[in-house]
């Protein structure tokens, strides 16, 4: 039961980062941002 319930909450763990990720996505400002860093690195 303890091995399933560690397993249940990396998942959920897991569905929480990629819906943060695809929410930052869907702002264009912050791709814009992420964009400028990415390109004053070269």
């Amino acid at each position: 039961m303890r091995q399933r319930a560690r397993h249940l909450l990396a998942w959920c763990a897991a569905l929480a980062v990629l819906l943060a990720v695809f929410a930052l996505y869907t702002r264009p400002d912050f791709l814009v941002t992420l964009a400028d860093q990415l390109w004053s690195c070269f």
